[in-house]
């Protein structure tokens, strides 16, 4: 077949340095037998060691020549593929205790992880390679610069770590930027949570929506003085200074209230 061409649209930029590939698959310590996705294949470069460690795993691709490569190299008892936008695609349909991978498109890696996010009771964990600061923002601690919705978000869910980072020259064509592997891990069963994870997300919203103003302007259509009082929460202070446990805490008092 003739050399693929990357495509913009798609956002696609090729794992190519053998070293990496290695490093990144024995981070996530694949076994026989485990369900695996992996999102976004593209040539192939992670797909190759871990259907020779699974025996079987299944990825979602959205590119039709690639689809066609991948058919053509393996055999459907190695090899399921799911032709589609991984945005729209249904993770529990796989089954539980699924692993999911993938060196995500920087265009929608952030709505696809709030989609997987939703996925969360069935995963066993989640590998991926994402654009750096993507990363930073996702593990960002309270009171820092990188800490903000997404962080919230996320870390309401799942442990994360950053792993490693991939220079841009692992890839082709080369990003201009940095990459970083995360590892995330849903939470237990029994983790403190959002009584309505809807309005959780509107006050996360909000609090991060004019990053400058502070609590008592930004949470107004929720929040009065005397529940900031009762929660406990100085109202001059700023989104980023809430911990996830401080935003847990002010959706269930709100949800109570209504």
């Amino acid at each position: 077949m003739a050399e693929h061409r990357a495509r913009k649209r798609f956002g696609q930029n090729f794992l190519s340095d053998a070293s990496v590939i290695r490093r990144i698959v024995d981070a996530i310590r694949a076994q026989p037998g485990e369900t695996m996705v992996e999102i976004g294949p593209g040539l192939g470069a992670m797909t190759a060691p871990l259907v020779e460690r699974l025996g079987h795993m299944h990825v979602i691709e959205i590119d039709r020549d690639l689809i066609a490569r991948l058919k053509q190299r393996y055999a459907p008892e190695q090899l399921t593929i799911h032709e589609g936008d991984a945005l729209a695609f249904d993770f529990a349909a796989l089954g539980p205790d699924l692993r999911v991978v993938g060196n995500l498109p920087y265009n929608i890696s952030t709505p696809l992880l709030f989609h997987l996010a939703g996925f969360a009771e069935g995963v066993r964990d989640m590998h991926f390679m994402l654009q750096k600061e993507v990363v930073e923002r996702m593990v960002a601690e309270p009171d820092t610069p990188d800490y903000g919705r997404l962080s919230v978000m996320l870390q309401v869910r799942f442990a994360m770590a950053s792993i490693f980072d991939v220079p841009p020259g692992a890839f082709r064509p080369e990003p201009r930027v940095t990459s970083s592997i995360v590892r995330m891990v849903p939470l237990p069963a029994d983790r403190p949570a959002p009584d309505d994870e809807a309005l959780f997300a509107r006050i996360v919203a909000a609090a991060f929506g004019q990053r400058r103003k502070t609590l008592r302007n930004t949470l107004r259509e929720f929040l009065t003085d005397p529940d900031f009082e009762a929660l406990s929460i100085d109202p001059g202070l700023r989104g980023e200074r809430l911990t996830v446990a401080d935003y847990i805490a002010i959706a269930n008092h709100v949800h109570r209230k209504q």
